[in-house]
């Protein structure tokens, strides 16, 4: 160290103020580190129940908003391309009403060509029916001569020949008849499948097709071409664990808010239980859920809210439980009393 006056030591003075110097970098680097540890409101308000079942016993459970009718897929009977799109997300639809269309032009061209048969079988029956006269005039004029020596034998078959060629030619041109008006009846019927009708009165909810757009009887996408449901009224299916289904007081009504917005709350009116308990496939995102549990799932109608609920919506529900147990048991302390004095 002989850039150092002789009289200061390294080691004795300059090393520890480098120390010390570190020291206080490091604490405040860690100080300045330390995540911000103070209480602030959560952003969405947590679910609560409120009324009467705030201090009484309940069953908690999540669900969703789902179409009183239940989503219906709309697929097509035949494939090609849509010709034409009726509808868009939204629109409120009666049954029977138009969806969209496929492109029909080569069923049209089937008809037009099963109208021409038809016309031509026609014409056939009427030339086997005015040939089939003839002969049998023919014949009847041979068979009126009285002297056989005036008419040969032979012409006489040869006119009963002509007579049988034409009722069988008069058979095959209506046999081809039923087969034309047969076809034509065929291609007017899948012409109507080309046209997508609503199966039932409802609001479309998805449109995942676009004119020009080829569909598939197969569904090629994965995706249904339009989803519809019945949206009034509106229905909640709510999982109740199997563990709390013993609980809950069936056919009560529910206290129902939306995910995040727990100062919404409205009454939902019950509505059925499914008869099976199902596993549970409708997740929370919550830390403690539990996905290895059965559900039974609970309907209940929503009343109208102006928007409040939406069809694939989360919601959070509380439902009155059980009190016979209750009160059965405050009945029989008294019995209880009486046989523990005597």
């Amino acid at each position: 160290m002989a850039l150092l006056p002789e009289n200061l030591s390294f080691s004795r003075k300059i090393l520890p103020i480098i120390a010390v110097a570190g020291l206080l970098l490091a604490i405040v680097f860690i100080w300045n580190g330390l995540p911000d540890r103070e209480l602030s409101e959560p952003e969405n308000e947590p679910p609560r129940a409120t009324g009467e079942l705030a201090n009484s016993a309940r069953v908690a459970g999540a669900g969703l908003v789902e179409p009183s009718s239940e989503i219906v897929d709309i697929g097509t009977a035949l494939s090609g391309l849509v010709s034409d799109l009726r509808v868009q997300p939204g629109d409120y639809v009666e049954k029977g009403q138009v969806l969209f269309t496929v492109d029909d032009r080569a069923v049209r061209a089937r008809i037009s060509e099963t109208q021409a048969a038809i016309g031509e079988a026609r014409a056939a029956i009427s030339e086997a029916q005015s040939a089939r006269a003839t002969a049998q005039r023919q014949l009847s004029l041979y068979n009126q001569v009285e002297d056989p020596a005036a008419v040969s034998r032979a012409e006489v078959i040869r006119a009963q020949g002509d007579a049988d060629a034409a009722n069988s030619r008069l058979k095959v041109a209506r046999a081809r008849l039923s087969a034309a008006q047969a076809a034509a009846g065929s291609a007017r019927t899948e012409l109507g499948r080309l046209t997508v009708r609503a199966p039932m009165a409802g609001e479309i909810l998805e449109v995942n097709i676009r004119p020009g757009e080829f569909v598939s009887t197969m569904g090629g996408s994965g995706l249904p071409f339009i989803r519809m449901g019945e949206t009034r009224p509106l229905y909640i299916r709510v999982d109740i664990d199997e563990s709390e289904v013993a609980r809950m007081d069936m056919g009560a009504s529910a206290i129902v808010s939306p995910r995040g917005a727990a100062g919404e709350q409205v009454e939902a009116k019950f509505v059925r239980a499914e008869p099976l308990v199902v596993p549970k496939r409708s997740l929370t995102n919550s830390a403690s859920e539990r996905v290895d549990v059965r559900v039974l799932q609970v309907l209940y109608e929503l009343p109208e809210t102006d928007g409040l609920f939406r069809v694939g919506q989360q919601i959070d529900a509380f439902i009155p439980a059980k009190t016979t147990n209750t009160k059965k048991a405050g009945q029989a302390k008294p019995a209880d009393s009486e046989a523990e004095a005597q």
